[in-house]
């Protein structure tokens, strides 16, 4: 197998791996890696607020809004006026929600992350390096994506 066959079977064991992943999660949790993830950040301190996830994950305030009403509908956590300001709403895990993540599998980014931090610092750096010449070479550098491993669309919820 020549070079460009094996770097296009290695792209499509990543996309499957990740579409492999996404399945299970929705499967085991009724989540998508997009949803799992918003729930893990607020999970972090039990509270948080819509701008911080924004900033956290480097997607658009709305696409956590809708996020976040997916896990309201499904009674993983809650809206919730916050005390000291009132422009402020705080969003609260449930307890539903704190056992979904607990019996949630283990999703494939965080597999990724543990093996990458593994990695010697110039590894990473070339690694680094090489997935962004990829995506250069995919004319994908300019597209709008936050730091979560899913192939789905990041403005999608469900």
């Amino acid at each position: 197998m020549d070079r460009i066959d094996s770097s296009l079977v290695a792209l499509r064991r990543i996309l499957r791996a990740t579409e492999m992943s996404g399945r299970e999660l929705a499967q085991s949790a009724g989540l998508t890696a997009v949803q799992l993830r918003v729930l893990q950040v607020i999970g972090e301190t039990g509270q948080t607020t819509a701008k911080a996830i924004s900033m956290r994950m480097h997607v658009s305030q709305a696409t956590v809004t809708a996020l976040v009403d997916k896990l309201v509908s499904g009674g993983m956590v809650v809206r919730e006026k916050s005390m000291t300001d009132r422009r402020q709403t705080n969003i609260l895990i449930t307890d539903r929600g704190r056992q979904t993540l607990e019996d949630a599998p283990d999703p494939l980014q965080q597999l990724y992350v543990q093996r990458f931090k593994q990695m010697e610092d110039w590894e990473q750096a070339m690694l680094v390096a090489a997935l962004e010449r990829v995506a250069t070479m995919l004319d994908a550098e300019d597209l709008q994506a936050g730091a979560i491993l899913t192939t789905g669309d990041l403005n999608k919820t469900e």
